[in-house]
């Protein structure tokens, strides 16, 4: 991609705190503060610092290192969809 529109893409991006409402409908408790880890380049977080890409059909949250997307989410009438293939884990605590 180039420099314009990597630029264009992070700013439609927020952090992975504004889809806090989706996630918990998904995990069924708080999620924002739950640790996670990029699969592409090993970067440790909080699911709240990834970023958010909530303008397309479903949410795409991507590592804010590496850009890889971690967790993808999509809702249709009758499933909930969820990818997390670019995590190498998603930690819930107890």
């Amino acid at each position: 991609m180039s420099v314009i529109t990597d630029d264009v893409n992070r700013s439609l991006m927020t952090d992975g705190n504004s889809v806090a409402g989706l996630l918990y409908d998904l995990f069924a408790r708080e999620m924002t503060a739950e640790p996670t880890e990029c699969a592409a380049c090993g970067r440790e977080g909080e699911i709240g610092t990834l970023l958010a890409f909530t303008r397309a059909p479903g949410v795409v949250l991507r590592c804010p290192a590496c850009d890889n997307a971690m967790l993808r989410v999509v809702r249709t009438a009758s499933h909930t969809y969820i990818d997390a293939r670019g995590a190498a884990y998603l930690r819930i605590a107890r």
